[in-house]
């Protein structure tokens, strides 16, 4: 049985010790960077082989910085072979722009699902989404915490 181990992005890291707190965990090892051209760098500092990870990031703030961090978080675990990798997102990240409104409109909350999954998530987790349609969006089995 694959061990628990939950990481901090940057967005909200008492959050995630709280949460680690709670579960008598301890936070996994990372650093986050930018680079002088503002590109995002993370490191994972501890094997995740096999592990089941959960990943704590907020979508506020800096949205864009934020999620860019996530989604290399994500990719960096499962390329580090993570059995399972959580997005554990409290404020999911363009869920306002969850159906199309206008001609020619996107559904950002949709393609956020999608990169998500394409960067290796296997689940969503939330707690705030604009309208329930968003937990069809995206290939990751999104889940809706009240």
């Amino acid at each position: 049985m694959p061990n628990i181990k939950i990481f901090s992005g940057s967005s909200h890291q008492d959050l995630s010790q709280k949460i680690a707190d709670r579960l008598g965990l301890e936070l996994g090892k990372v650093v986050t960077k930018k680079f002088s051209n503002q590109e995002t760098c993370v490191e994972i500092g501890e094997s995740v082989r096999g592990e089941d990870v959960y990943i704590v990031q907020s979508g506020c703030g800096e949205i864009n910085d934020n999620l860019m961090e996530l989604l290399i978080m994500i990719n960096a675990c499962k390329i580090a072979s993570a059995s399972r990798v959580t997005a554990v997102i409290p404020c999911f990240p363009y869920a306002r722009q969850d159906k199309k409104d206008k001609s020619r409109a996107p559904i950002s909350a949709k393609l956020v699902a999608n990169m998500l999954s394409v960067a290796g998530a296997d689940h969503i987790i939330t707690m705030d989404l604009h309208a329930s349609q968003i937990q069809t969006a995206g290939k990751p089995k999104i889940m809706l915490k009240y």
